[in-house]
């Protein structure tokens, strides 16, 4: 999940450093810096791709669901590639910042539930979409906290796991070849059983950075 910070006036941001995924992502879009491909064409992009991905997984067979974690792979990458360009070539706009967020709630929420869609005629039977509502809308909320804290405290400030260049929100790129390995069903019951929890955690943690009217 990316952050295109907006302002006023158009000007180059420096990029964030020590992020694995956004420095491939920023080796990317440096070519397209002064072209007319804009970031929220890009977040078009993710969003088309995270949608087709979802498909595939609702499907619910192989190939298809395979094919749908690709896709999730793929995706998951772009949504980092918008905020990258628009921070190089000073292509900002609050239109933008909030496309991206609500392009990565709505590929989330879809995911767990698309998974939960899939799953539906094996075992777990018609709970399986209602555990992708519960563990979609968790994911994306915790998500949305995170920007949240890191956008009005900074980063450092909010203390948000970060472990050698990887962040909390790259636990999805270990989707996919979960999927791949057979692991849709405890890739569901995990997020949703966990998720909330974690929820739970997290705003207790920081209820003070949450529910304070201070100014960071």
């Amino acid at each position: 999940m990316t952050d295109q910070s907006y302002i006023k006036e158009p000007k180059k941001i420096k990029p964030r450093q020590g992020l694995w995924d956004q420095r491939i992502a920023r080796l990317f879009v440096r070519p397209l810096v002064n072209t007319p491909v804009t970031p929220n064409q890009i977040t078009v992009l993710r969003l088309l791709t995270g949608l087709g991905a979802c498909g595939c997984l609702a499907y619910g067979e192989t190939p298809v669901i395979h094919w749908g974690a690709g896709l999730f792979v793929i995706s998951n990458f772009i949504d980092h590639m918008d905020g990258e360009l628009a921070r190089l070539s000073g292509k900002t706009s609050r239109f933008g910042h909030l496309f991206d967020i609500y392009s990565d709630v709505i590929v989330h929420i879809l995911l767990f539930v698309s998974i939960g869609i899939g799953l539906s005629d094996g075992w777990l039977g018609e709970v399986a979409w209602i555990m992708g509502v519960v563990s979609g809308i968790s994911v994306s909320g915790l998500f949305a906290l995170f920007q949240y804290l890191e956008g009005r405290m900074g980063v450092k400030q909010a203390g948000l796991p970060r472990i050698a260049g990887f962040e909390i929100e790259d636990v999805m790129y270990l989707v996919s070849p979960a999927i791949w390995g057979g692991g849709l069903v405890p890739i569901l019951i995990l997020a949703t059983a966990g998720a909330p929890l974690f929820g739970i955690w997290s705003l207790i943690r920081y209820r003070r950075e949450i529910f304070s009217s201070r100014k960071f």
